[in-house]
């Protein structure tokens, strides 16, 4: 039976984590995997995550079962945080799934079973995860422009002209903030423009929001989102907790549903119960019981939004050392691109010459396209980087 399967190609991200682990210089760095670390170069348990944990190893008492939509507790709070104040908060309903690419894998089942002949329309480029989930969901998949290569930023024109052809039968895949991989985020205008689109020619909004808190700050990074689902009567919305909460390996998100009526956004949460049932069934415990913790507790809720704010203002600040690094060594704003983007990551558009040529020269890792995890950068390394990429011609 095995024997038919060939010999895969290999994860590129997974591949370079490996090359990096084997390769022996003390000057390394490792700027592909996307997960924050603090200057010392480790991913931190948040200390609002701590002791959250402290008070659930006191008072939790079973480790039964908490069915198929997850902790409803996690899920209202989820649910309030990004939706705060908006008029769909009261039409909206929350599903608890495996970090957000669960969410992603059911919503894209969900529309898989009440609307197959959709095509999901996701930027270029866009995250790794979103094409495959949504083809193995039988999804057709087109994309629309996003980002100039010039500029490092988005073409709102053209992606705009693009969106403005889709109709009743297209599905519009969002980055709520922080876009992954590029960092360029589109504008309030943009999102106002879109809104009006989708009520216009019927195509349904789809937002994926896993960096809430690492752009602007946690409101401000929500905005478009909320002006969006302010004005459309559905929506579906995929989100994580990996980032913002620093729980990676607790694989806790959640999917919502926006509909005309929280009958019909009930109806649909029970579909995708329904379609869970037969993968993974139910959804992991811990992850979601300390981000309900933290939220539902006033001195947590303030420590968590402390630290996450700390976590914004280091990764903008080394933004803006590469910025004023490059403008000193180059004399060119080029390199400016990178004050502007928001979130973990930008996209430089090296060529694979050069991403090869900084991982041999200077034990540079960064993925295939030129997606830098800014994040992983230490404040020492700031100066490497910049002559770095100065020396290969970028």
């Amino acid at each position: 039976m095995f024997e038919q399967i060939a010999a895969p190609k290999g994860d590129p991200i997974l591949s370079l984590i490996t090359e990096y682990r084997n390769d022996p210089r003390s000057d390394k760095i490792d700027l592909g995997i996307g997960v924050y670390r603090n200057d010392e170069g480790i991913t931190p348990i948040m200390k609002a995550v701590s002791a959250a944990e402290k008070l659930l190893l006191a008072q939790e008492s079973t480790k039964a079962y908490q069915g198929l939509t997850g902790d409803e507790l996690f899920n209202e709070a989820l649910q309030n945080l990004l939706l705060g104040t908006t008029s769909a908060l009261g039409r909206t309903t929350t599903l608890q799934t495996p970090g957000a690419s669960g969410a992603l894998r059911n919503l894209a089942d969900l529309i898989a079973a009440t609307k197959p002949d959709s095509t999901v329309w996701i930027s270029n480029p866009s995250y790794i995860n979103h094409r495959p989930i949504m083809l193995r969901a039988g999804l057709k998949v087109e994309e629309y422009p996003y980002l100039d290569p010039k500029t490092k930023l988005v073409n709102e024109a053209a992606m705009l002209a693009k969106i403005a052809e889709l109709g009743a039968d297209d599905i519009l895949l969002l980055h709520g903030c922080c876009h992954n991989p590029s960092g360029a985020d589109i504008s309030l205008e943009a999102w106002q423009q879109i809104a009006a689109l989708a009520n216009k020619n019927g195509f349904l909004p789809f937002v994926d929001i896993a960096y809430q808190g690492l752009g602007n700050g946690l409101e401000e990074d929500a905005k478009g989102m909320q002006l969006l689902v302010d004005q459309v009567p559905e929506m579906i919305i995929s989100t994580s907790c990996s980032k913002n909460f620093g729980l990676y390996r607790e694989r806790t998100g959640a999917a919502m549903i926006v509909s005309n009526s929280i009958e019909q956004a009930t109806n649909a949460r029970a579909k995708m119960c329904e379609l869970s049932r037969g993968s993974y069934s139910m959804p992991p415990a811990h992850g979601a019981a300390i981000v309900r913790t933290i939220l539902n507790d006033a001195e947590l809720n303030a420590l968590w939004r402390q630290e996450l704010d700390e976590m914004n203002q280091r990764v903008n600040g080394l933004r803006q050392a590469l910025v004023n690094e490059f403008q000193t060594l180059s004399q060119s704003d080029r390199f400016n691109y990178f004050a502007q983007h928001k979130g973990m990551f930008s996209l430089t558009g090296l060529s694979d010459d050069m991403i090869a040529q900084l991982k041999s020269e200077f034990g540079i890792y960064i993925v295939g396209g030129g997606r830098v995890n800014i994040a992983g950068l230490k404040e020492s390394e700031v100066t490497t980087l910049a002559q770095a990429f100065i020396h290969v011609g970028a």
